[in-house]
């Protein structure tokens, strides 16, 4: 684990629970991410935040997963959480196959990369991030126009899970752990 001079120490140890999570990581990864030394603290509140982004990561989602990354992507940059930019970019660039997009979701309202129901999700997860949330009319009705009642109730629960990590991590100043690194000098698609 890389040295680290974070105000709330991460855990060296992680709880003998956090097993499964901690080899899944370590297989997709090639290491633990960060967040789980500062959860594991609370073993029991991480799995249900495990099984929670689990379940709106599945694999039949009503978001797909293009859009789940793009929304967490950008949560994660307007809470300037480093590790939740530095995770969420990497599987946005792998689920779009390039890093065009990846580098365009701070200024996507500029872009001509994303596409109409793209721009109004973005909107949406700025409008809830802020505080307190910005949903006005005009996107309500864009919404409602693009996605149904549970896509855009499944959104939510993304966004304000995101939220929820961004901030936590932020707080804690857990820092990025180079993940999207392991892009460069990659062909892209």
């Amino acid at each position: 684990m890389k040295e680290t001079s974070t105000w709330v120490a991460p855990i060296s140890t992680l709880p003998a629970s956090l097993k499964p999570i901690a080899a899944m990581q370590k297989k997709h990864f090639g290491v633990v991410l960060n967040p789980t030394r500062w959860w594991g603290r609370m073993p029991r509140l991480f799995w249900l935040v495990a099984l929670f982004v689990g379940f709106l990561e599945r694999r039949h989602a009503r978001l797909t997963p293009v859009l789940r990354s793009l929304l967490m992507t950008r949560v994660s940059q307007i809470c300037h959480c480093a590790f939740c930019i530095d995770a969420n970019s990497l599987r946005l660039a792998e689920r779009v196959g390039a890093l065009d997009k990846v580098q365009a979701v701070s200024h996507w309202r500029d872009s001509a990369l994303f596409n109409e129901q793209e721009c109004a999700a973005l909107a949406y997860a700025e409008a809830v991030t802020a505080t307190p949330p910005q949903v006005d009319e005009v996107l309500k009705r864009d919404l409602k126009r693009l996605f149904t009642d549970e896509t855009i109730t499944e959104m939510t629960a993304l966004v304000a899970f995101q939220n929820l990590s961004a901030r936590f991590n932020a707080a804690l100043d857990i820092p990025a752990q180079g993940l999207c690194d392991t892009l460069k000098g990659k062909p892209h698609a």
